[in-house]
């Protein structure tokens, strides 16, 4: 990839991201959308579709009216629906193994929070307690969602995310 670049040798032309990055790297600053008040959501299920030959993977989230896709990844996909079934893996998963560390140093997460869409993509927030100190940690929402089955933690969507149009659910 590097050679890529003018510049030669070294990492030397390397100061602006290369062109696939959006916005040719100088990404504009923007404020978090507003998207209402919290509304505490339930996961529905874990579902794919298939496209052209191509396999996507889907969370549904319901505030018991509306209801949110969100495309996630495969390993996402497996990694809610074992909560979702109770199954259990033979070894840790990477979202087990976050849970065991976060158990073992004494860390909960509180919430999950959805509370952003931009550039159509979801944005998302953990909240990690840990005694009487609270730390928000950036997420993609299938690993908040994953995490927050996990420590049966309540999750929370903006409310103008969930008015998507009834079709395409």
């Amino acid at each position: 990839m590097a050679e890529e670049y003018e510049g030669g040798e070294g990492g030397e032309g390397l100061e602006k991201p290369p062109s696939f990055f959006p916005y040719g790297g100088s990404d504009p600053e923007r404020e978090p959308g507003q998207f209402g008040e919290l509304v505490e959501v339930s996961v529905q299920g874990v579902f794919g579709a298939e496209t052209k030959g191509r396999i996507s993977h889907f969370v549904l989230l319901t505030d018991g009216v509306r209801k949110l896709p969100i495309l996630i990844g495969a390993s996402e996909s497996n990694a809610i629906m074992y909560i979702i079934e109770q199954k259990r893996p033979d070894r840790p998963q990477t979202h087990d193994l976050i849970k065991n560390i976060l158990d073992r140093v004494g860390c909960d997460i509180d919430r999950v929070v959805i509370d952003d869409f931009w550039n159509a993509v979801y944005y998302a927030k953990m909240y990690l307690q840990a005694g009487t100190n609270e730390v928000e940690i950036d997420s993609r929402p299938s690993d908040a969602i994953a995490m927050a089955l996990r420590f049966e933690a309540p999750i929370f969507v903006a409310d103008e995310l969930l008015d998507v149009d009834s079709d395409l659910v």
